[in-house]
């Protein structure tokens, strides 16, 4: 771990500004958005146009980067970023605020993608495992942190949204005058949707849903919050919760996950994560009970991504797990631009309470569609007495292409050994 930092501490702490950043205008938007007056519908629909931008940029900034360069694209994308941030306060009506959603979404994506592309450049085979465990981390420390910025200023005010575009800019320092050379972008092609459902019709489906559950916590959250009436203060903690849980239990889940089958243990994590929604519905009016909620919600359903593609990888083969990320990235990022809109529906016919109601449903369905599946396709664990699992790697739901490929050629390297192992 010492000579991850030592090799990669640059990056790493300009990711860490870039994550405090993007938490901090990812959670004041819904503060802000209150107190403008903007409905919950509205406020949704804003949410949502970052997913679209991000997905839009996790398509397009790998092409950017092949025409012009690494530099150029980054510098590009956080000066719009920057921009974007600061003209929040001044443009206080929804549908500027969505456009500016969608270009932060976008340039948010290429930035990743790039910072991303240099961390893996700059770490070794043997420590890629751990570069990615300590990334993981870092984001989020990063989301947690900026939970915290949102107390020194006024919401209603121009400073909370300085320090944003203040962090983004000055985070570019570390990773451009990183001494690390710049890497070459190459990406794997991608499989097609029909064969990725074929292939694995749980991960397929399980990850659209968790896009929709995660974009609901990271864009709606401060939303719910807002209208449930607390303070400021209350909400930076609750946000910070989500984080933590996900932060805490990442690894503890991974290590069931390469010791059980994986499809019990996604109905497992699904079934804890749908009481976590109905203790913050029915309890949520206390406090330290919606902390305990939103501890378990995000301590499940963060780790559940890297759980769907672990299990995905099971089925299939070693040259396949490569081009595979690139569909469930596009499949996760689908999910994620619906989620806001249909959370923010919900809200709208229920009241704030909408919010766990809508992820309480979607890790029910998530749990039947997994209970479905069991009768439909025999476990790898019982076709194979000796079957050892690809152990599994941990990867956030926000992730680009450049993590989730990172993590295929974890999964591939180790396949790889295995069947060595199995031959000799």
């Amino acid at each position: 771990m010492i000579l991850v930092f030592k090799n990669s501490w640059a990056l790493l702490l300009g990711m860490l500004l870039l994550m405090i950043g993007n938490g901090l205008q990812g959670t004041l938007m819904g503060v802000r958005g209150g107190i403008e007056g903007f409905s919950t519908f509205q406020l949704s629909l804003i949410t949502s146009a970052y997913f679209v931008g991000f997905l839009g940029g996790s398509r397009l900034a790998p092409e950017f980067i092949r025409r012009v360069g690494h530099v150029r694209v980054f510098a590009a994308l956080g000066s719009f970023i920057s921009a974007a941030l600061i003209l929040y306060p001044t443009l206080t009506d929804p549908i500027s605020w969505f456009v500016l959603r969608v270009v932060i979404g976008f340039c948010f994506s290429g930035v990743y993608v790039t910072a991303e592309s240099w961390l893996n450049n700059s770490t070794t085979n043997a420590l890629r495992g751990q570069t990615l465990s300590i990334y993981m981390i870092v984001q989020m420390a990063g989301i947690v942190t900026a939970q915290g910025l949102l107390n020194i200023g006024d919401p209603a005010g121009y400073v909370l949204f300085v320090i944003p575009s203040v962090l983004v800019s000055v985070s570019f320092a570390p990773i451009l005058l990183s001494v690390t050379p710049t890497p070459a972008f190459e990406t794997t092609k991608q499989m097609s949707l029909k064969e990725l459902y074929a292939i694995s019709p749980l991960g397929f489906v399980g990850t659209l849903i968790l896009g929709s559950i995660f974009s609901a916590q990271f864009g709606m959250s401060a939303v719910y919050a807002t209208e449930a009436g607390l303070s400021v203060g209350q909400i930076s903690i609750f946000i910070a919760s989500i984080f933590i849980g996900a932060m805490v239990l990442q690894y503890p889940i991974g290590w069931m996950s390469d010791r059980m089958d994986r499809r019990v243990l996604i109905m497992i994590i699904s079934i804890i994560g749908a009481g976590s929604s109905l203790l913050g519905w029915a309890l949520g009016q206390n406090f330290t009970m919606l902390l305990v909620a939103g501890f378990l919600m995000g301590g499940m359903s963060t780790p559940l991504y890297s759980l769907l593609i672990a299990y995905t990888n099971d089925y299939l083969e070693v040259e396949d797990m490569a081009a595979a990320s690139g569909g469930l990235l596009f499949v996760n990022g689908l999910g994620a631009i619906g989620g806001p809109v249909i959370t923010g529906w919900i809200m709208t016919q229920m009241g704030p309470q909408g919010f766990w109601v809508f992820i309480m449903l979607l890790m029910m369905i998530m749990v039947l569609y997994a209970l479905y599946r069991t009768t439909r396709r025999q476990s790898v664990y019982a076709a194979e007495d000796d079957y050892d699992s690809v152990p599994y790697a941990s990867i956030s739901p926000s992730s680009t292409m450049v993590a989730v490929e990172v993590a295929q050629e974890l999964y591939v390297d180790t396949a790889e050994e295995m069947a060595e192992d199995g031959d000799t």
